[in-house]
């Protein structure tokens, strides 16, 4: 095992494969079927404001956003929506569950990379039938030491799954594209953060950079993890 890091975790949805998309097509749809009772804007707000208050009760994913779109559209239309659009807004979530899953650029590259020098695993959160579902999907699930599938992602939580399935948090490194999930949780963890960039980020998932962490990093793609990985432990 090497010396300063022996396990890396990856973070799944939009680090490793596609998701964000998927939530703003499925917006862009609500929108559209809205459209008579208020615009856009209001509309979306409203909806972050839903998903806000619902995460505590249905936690993270597909079916949860679902369940705050049906609400949202009580809300702004009094509860005279439709019921044609609440079908149509079950039918988007449903869609939303089987779209295929595409890997991000070096995703598997970068996976294969690390498996023969350290401990590689996944951390993920959202509903779990879908999660594993989409693992699958990936082709990647073999390359994995272990997989963990949780309700959020907190210091609290890192530290419990780096200690068991690694050699602590001091030992591991997260590497994700969420600022408020993977990284800076992780870094307060006593761990090494590495924000991998993507290009949509859901509003709940943005906070302010760790930057006076020497445990931060960034990186523009998994391209460039491996080298990160050996430069870290060369320093």
């Amino acid at each position: 095992m090497a010396g300063k890091l022996t396990t890396i975790g990856f973070d799944a949805d939009d680090t490793l494969w596609h998701n964000e998309r998927f939530f703003r097509i499925t917006q862009e749809r609500f929108a559209d079927l809205l459209d008579e009772y208020t615009d856009p804007d209001h509309l979306m707000d409203r909806l972050l404001a839903a998903e806000k208050r619902n995460i505590g009760h249905y936690g993270f994913g597909i079916k949860g956003f679902v369940l705050s779109m049906i609400e949202t559209a009580l809300d702004v239309t009094e509860d005279r929506v439709p019921g044609p659009v609440i079908r149509a807004l079950i039918d988007a979530g449903q869609d939303m569950l089987q779209h295929p899953v595409e890997l991000l650029p070096h995703a598997r590259e970068a996976v294969e990379a690390l498996t023969g020098t350290h401990r590689v695993i996944l951390i993920t959160k959202g509903d779990l039938i879908d999660q594993e579902r989409k693992l699958a999907q990936s082709g990647l699930g073999e390359l994995f030491d272990g997989v963990e599938i949780v309700s959020d992602k907190t210091p609290a939580v890192y530290a419990e799954i780096f200690t068991r399935l690694g050699d602590g948090p001091e030992t591991g490194l997260m590497a994700g594209n969420s600022m408020k999930s993977d990284v800076v949780p992780m870094v307060e963890a006593g761990g090494w953060g590495v924000y991998v960039p993507h290009g949509l980020v859901w509003e709940i998932e943005k906070a302010e950079a760790p930057d006076q962490s020497e445990r931060y990093q960034t990186i523009d793609d998994l391209g460039a993890l491996p080298d990160l990985v050996k430069r870290i432990e060369e320093g």
